[in-house]
């Protein structure tokens, strides 16, 4: 079936990129091959990106390896406050020239870097095992989702590009456009390095804007080769810059601007709120109220009823917790369980739990690879020294001496609500197991939280099923099943309260977030 838009632009239906089967052998020995390719590139030095001019900075950053610290991936640049300012100011420059680019051309360019990252996708996915040490899975399954945003937002611009329909008044001609807003600054998260900073960029871009990307300073390289990947697709040199160095300086820096029109963020909680009111103070010469989308993490719970599917339950709580070691903002922290099945579910979890192995995600072997760096690997311990005093330790909680950032998976069992185990994001492989008397305490242990990104519900009564459908406070709900792996256009991805502004990732209303409307009636 094909997608009509309002261009006439005929493109196939959307569908999801499919995920390469790594128990095969042939693919298995792609990927170590892709791997191989890889690792001869580690520790190469990248260039500050302005508008096509490739600049230097005194300073250097210097990413590494999470499974081996001391193995370098790559060596970016620390841009000054200065070179900020002139990114925003050059993207200002061409924004009249990017803007007028005719839709098709957008779509087209949005469409090639699909095929570009489709036709690498195991360098892309071994660029994410050594930065973001995830495993091949999980990096499979990430390069896979910037596939589906790059061909979901072509066809949603295709869809809102040209005249939309409103109602005609008599004796008028009446039609609403969308226009691009201007100059947007995308700050991207290093826990969906390529995946995340794909759909922000490529959104604001096909929507006729122009871009300052400034990535993670924890993965940086693979947005250099993010980069890289654009301009091949043919994205003008003109029409983005690509910033690296320290969040607080740079990016400051660049929401305060006052030709910044918006900023795309996805990260912490205090960082998001910070951004958000740095945007919402007018700069001297600023003309607009900047717009802020913000995915800003959770505290997400999956609840376990009385008569559930247990084997089911355990296994999509174990998948959810400690996927990507927990680094996920959709991943289950906290699992509610019924006080009937509170027992059986604990032993079942121990046993699964205590069956992941841990170690270096180059290595398919391992479900579990290390957290994202020493900075994070202290948070995860300090916090895991906090549920020793507010809860029992099933599993875990020993400290690797292995010379990557690792934490095993943890899980603490008969946690209070008012815990800070059950309360803070902790973003690491520890789980909160707490009891719930019915289900009436359940869904108020899951609504008890300032965050409200993702929840899941095992349970095969209809009643309260449907409790939780209307009652379950979260932006992304699942029914019998994980609390993870949200998949483009299928369930469009964002949360409420604390977790953000509800962004809508991969949805429908998401290319609005970088779009204005405007009303055009003639008299005829």
């Amino acid at each position: 079936m094909a997608i009509e838009g309002t261009l006439g632009l005929s493109l196939p239906e959307f569908r999801n990129e499919p995920y390469t089967d790594f128990t095969a052998p042939e693919n298995r020995a792609r990927m170590e091959a892709a791997q191989q390719k890889v690792r001869a590139l580690l520790g190469r030095e990248y260039d500050l990106l302005l508008c096509g001019e490739r600049v230097r900075a005194d300073e250097k950053l210097t990413s590494v390896n999470p499974a081996r610290p001391d193995e370098v991936v790559g060596v970016l640049q620390k841009a000054t406050v200065e070179q900020a300012a002139r990114a925003i100011d050059l993207a200002w420059s061409n924004f009249p020239r990017w803007s007028k680019t005719p839709a098709e051309a957008r779509i087209g360019m949005a469409l090639r870097l699909a095929a570009i990252i489709r036709e690498r996708k195991l360098e892309f996915d071994a660029w994410l095992v050594f930065e973001a040490g995830k495993t091949w899975p999980e990096a499979e399954a990430e390069v896979a989702e910037a596939v589906d945003f790059c061909e979901y937002y072509a066809r949603e611009m295709a869809r809102l590009a040209g005249p939309q329909t409103v109602v005609q008044l008599p004796g008028e001609r009446d039609e609403m456009r969308y226009l691009p807003l201007g100059v947007g600054v995308v700050i991207p998260p290093w826990n969906f390095a390529l995946a995340i900073l794909c759909g922000m960029t490529v959104a604001a871009l096909v929507a006729g804007n122009t871009v300052v990307i400034k990535p993670s300073s924890e993965t940086p390289t693979i947005a250099a080769v993010f980069a890289e990947a654009l301009l091949e697709a043919g994205f003008p040199p003109e029409s983005f810059c690509f910033l690296t160095g320290s969040g607080g300086k740079i990016g400051d820096a660049l929401v305060a601007h006052p030709k910044t029109r918006f900023t795309s963020f996805t990260g912490s909680r205090d960082v998001g709120l910070h951004i958000n009111e740095l945007a919402a103070k007018a700069q001297p010469g600023q003309i607009w109220i900047k717009r802020v989308v913000a995915e800003m993490g959770g505290k997400d719970a999956i609840l376990v009823d009385s008569d559930c599917d247990l084997e089911a339950a355990v296994e999509g709580v174990a998948v959810s917790a400690f996927g990507y070691q927990g680094q996920k903002c959709s991943a289950c922290s906290r699992a509610i369980v019924h006080a009937d099945v509170y027992d059986a579910f604990v032993e079942k979890l121990k046993a699964r739990t205590e069956k992941i192995r841990v170690g270096a995600p180059d290595d398919p072997a391992h479900y579990m690879g290390p957290v994202i760096s020493a900075g994070a690997r202290r948070t995860i311990l300090s916090y895991i020294e906090i549920g020793r005093g507010e809860g029992r330790l099933l599993t875990g909680g020993e400290e690797s001496s292995e010379l990557g950032y690792y934490v095993p998976p943890t899980v603490f069992v008969d946690v209070d609500s008012r815990s800070r185990l059950f309360q803070e994001e902790i973003f690491g492989p520890v789980l909160a197991v707490a009891k719930a008397r019915d289900f009436d305490e359940l869904m108020t242990m899951a609504n008890d939280s300032v965050y409200g990104l993702t929840g899941a519900i095992y349970s095969n009564n209809p009643e309260h099923v449907q409790r939780a459908r209307e009652e379950f406070f979260v932006g992304n709900m699942y029914i019998n099943r994980k609390c993870t792996g949200a998949m483009v256009g299928a369930h469009p991805f964002g949360g409420f309260n604390m977790s953000g502004t509800d962004s809508k990732a991969g949805g429908p209303d998401y290319l609005l977030l970088f779009l204005q409307a405007k009303s055009i009636a003639e008299k005829v």
